[in-house]
C-alpha cells in the first residue's frame, strides 16, 4: 500500500512539475496576418504603426510580447482621454487573444498530450495517493495523530510555499491571463469537447481547476469522514453541484446558445447579478433568460429565509456553494490553522458585516445607474467609486488571492468568515430565526478540545460543550465536523421547534441542571 501511495505521490507531483513547466513551454511570433484577422478594423489603424515593430519577433514566453502590446494600447487610450476621443479608447483585450494566436511550439502543437499528462496523469496520481488510506488509517473514524507536527499542515515550508503558489496563480489568473496563455491551451480540448464552437478561457480554466480540486479532493473527505452519513452526504453534494450547476450546466447553456448562468450562485456572493450588462442579457435571452433573472431574485429573497429557516446556513454554505465546496475538500487539511481567538471574532464580525453593506451599496448605485441611465450619485461616479472598487478589493483580492491563498496560512474558511457577504446574509437569519442549532451534552464532555481544533469558522466549541450550551452562533456553516471529531458523542446537529434554542448553561453531570441567575 505504501509502495502504491509513493508512486501515486511521484506521478502527481511529475504532473505538477510540467503543469508548472508548460508555462515556458512556447515561443510566440506576432504576424501581420495573425495582427489583421484578430484586431478589429477600426483599431487597426492605430495600433499598426507601433505593433509592425514586433511584427516577425519569437518570444520565449507571453510576457515580453503582452507587455509590448498592453503598453502601445495604453499609450492610445491615454492619449484619446486627453483628447477627450472617447471613441478612439480601445476596451478590448488584444493581448491576450494576440498571445494565443500567436504561440506555437510544443504546448500548443501537443495540446491534447499535455492535457492527458498534466490533469488524467496528476489526477490518477492523487487518487493512489488517496484510497490507500482506507487500508493504511485503520478502522473508520478521525484521526488527530500530529496533525500539527506537519510541514503541510501547521504553517512550516510545505504550508508556506503551497500558500505562495495558490497565491501567484490567482494573482496572474486575475491580474494578467494572457502571461498564462500555455496554461488556457492546455484545456482547450475540453472545452471543444463541450462546445467545439468556443475556446478555453482564463475562467473555463479557473472552472475546470476548482471543479478538479473538488473532485480529487473529495475523494479524500469520503474516505477520511467515512464513518459519518453526514459527510457524506455533504461531501457529495458539494461535488455534485460544483460538477453539473458550476460547470457543466453553464457551459451547456452557452453551446445552446443561452446566456451563461450558475443556477446555484446567487447575490450578493454574485455582485455583478445586478449590473446593467448582465440584467441586459438576462431580459433579451427570452424566456429562458427572464426566467433566470428572476430565479436568481426568488433565491436570495425566498430561498433563504426560508431554506435558513428549517436547515440553517448549511443548506448552502456547507452543501451547495461552490466556495465552501472547495475549503471543504481542497481546503480540508488546512481547517485546524482557523484562529479562535476572541480579537479574531471581532474582527469577524465588523468586516464580514461591512463588506455586506458595501455590497448593498454597490448595487443601490448600480440599480440606478440601469435604471436612470445616469453614471454618477451625487457627482460621484458609480462604476469608478462603487463597482470598480467592490470588484478589485472584495471579488478578486479578498474572495480569490487571500480567500483561497491563505489557506495554509489562516485555515480554509477566510473567505466564508470574513468576507462573504451571503454568508453574512445568511448568517443573520440562521441566528434570530431559524430552527437549526447544536445541541451539547456537557456531561459527557472530557475536555479534550478536538471539536475547537477543528472549527474551520474559528468557533472555540469547547466552550459550549462544556457548559452544556446549545451553539447558534451566525458564522456557523453546519460543517458538522465538530461532532464527527467527537469521541463522546458530546455535540448533535439538530432541527427542531424554535423554543429552547437560546438555552442558558447547565451545569455538568449527568443530572444536570439549569443555572438560574
Amino acid at each position: 500500500m505504501k509502495a502504491i501511495r509513493y508512486t501515486g505521490l511521484i506521478l502527481f507531483l511529475f504532473s505538477l512539475g510540467l503543469f508548472l513547466g508548460s508555462f515556458f513551454m512556447s515561443t510566440l511570433t506576432l504576424t501581420e496576418e495573425t495582427f489583421n484577422s484578430i484586431v478589429k478594423s477600426e483599431h487597426q489603424e492605430s495600433l499598426r504603426p507601433a505593433l509592425s515593430e514586433v511584427f516577425g519577433n519569437k518570444y520565449s514566453t507571453s510576457i515580453p510580447l503582452v507587455k509590448e502590446i498592453n503598453n502601445v494600447v495604453e499609450e492610445i487610450n491615454t492619449q484619446a482621454r486627453a483628447n477627450q476621443e472617447w471613441d478612439k479608447v480601445i476596451y478590448d483585450d488584444y493581448a491576450g487573444s494576440l498571445a494565443r494566436a500567436s504561440a506555437e511550439g510544443l504546448v500548443p502543437n501537443n495540446k491534447v498530450l499535455f492535457f492527458i499528462l498534466i490533469y488524467v496523469v496528476g489526477a490518477i496520481g492523487a487518487l493512489m495517493f488517496i484510497l490507500p488510506q482506507v487500508k493504511l488509517n485503520g478502522p473508520p473514524g478521525i484521526k488527530n495523530n500530529h496533525i500539527f507536527h506537519h510541514a503541510l499542515n501547521n504553517k512550516g515550508w510545505m504550508g508556506i510555499l503551497t500558500g505562495a503558489l495558490l497565491i501567484g496563480f490567482y494573482i496572474l489568473l486575475y491580474f494578467f491571463p494572457a502571461y498564462i496563455t500555455n496554461w488556457i491551451i492546455i484545456v482547450d480540448p475540453l472545452q471543444k469537447l463541450i462546445n467545439p464552437s468556443a475556446t478555453s478561457s482564463q475562467w473555463f480554466l479557473y472552472g475546470f481547476l476548482y471543479t478538479f480540486a473538488v473532485l480529487v479532493m473529495g475523494v479524500r473527505m469520503l474516505i477520511k469522514y467515512r464513518h459519518s452519513k453526514y459527510q457524506i452526504f455533504r461531501t457529495t453534494s458539494v461535488m455534485f453541484f460544483q460538477l453539473a450547476f458550476a460547470f457543466l450546466i453553464p457551459e451547456i447553456l452557452v453551446r445552446l446558445n443561452q446566456p451563461y448562468f450558475d443556477f446555484k450562485n446567487m447575490w450578493p456572493l454574485d455582485y455583478d447579478f445586478f449590473d446593467a450588462w448582465h440584467i441586459n442579457t438576462l431580459t433579451s435571452a427570452g424566456g429562458i433568460g427572464l426566467f433566470m433573472f428572476v430565479w436568481g431574485i426568488t433565491l436570495f429573497v425566498v430561498g433563504v429565509p426560508v431554506f435558513v429557516y428549517f436547515f440553517g446556513k448549511r443548506w448552502y454554505c456547507s452543501w451547495v456553494c461552490g466556495c465552501g465546496g472547495l475549503a471543504e475538500t481542497a481546503g480540508d487539511p488546512f481547517r485546524q490553522l482557523s484562529d479562535k481567538s476572541l480579537k479574531a471574532w471581532q474582527i469577524e464580525r465588523y468586516l464580514v458585516h461591512a463588506v455586506l453593506v458595501f455590497a448593498v451599496i454597490m448595487t443601490i448605485g448600480v440599480l440606478y445607474t440601469f435604471i436612470t441611465g445616469s453614471n454618477t450619485i451625487m457627482g460621484l461616479d458609480t462604476y469608478t467609486y462603487l463597482r470598480k472598487p467592490y470588484g478589485f478589493a472584495i471579488g478578486s483580492i479578498f474572495s480569490g488571492v487571500v480567500g483561497t491563498g491563505f489557506y495554509p496560512l489562516m485555515g480554509n474558511r477566510v473567505w466564508c468568515r470574513f468576507g462573504c457577504p451571503l454568508a453574512a446574509y445568511l448568517g443573520l437569519v440562521q441566528r434570530f430565526k431559524s430552527k437549526f442549532r447544536i445541541t451539547t451534552n456537557g456531561g459527557q464532555c472530557i475536555s479534550c478540545g478536538n471539536c475547537s481544533t477543528y472549527c474551520e469558522m474559528g468557533i472555540d466549541v469547547r466552550w459550549y460543550a462544556q457548559r452544556g450550551q446549545n451553539i447558534i452562533r451566525s458564522s456557523c456553516v453546519g460543517c458538522g465536523v465538530c461532532s464527527s471529531v467527537c469521541p463522546r458523542g458530546v455535540l448533535n446537529l439538530e432541527n427542531r421547534d424554535e423554543d429552547g434554542r437560546f438555552n442558558q448553561p447547565i451545569l455538568l453531570g449527568n443530572d444536570s441542571f439549569t443555572v438560574s441567575k
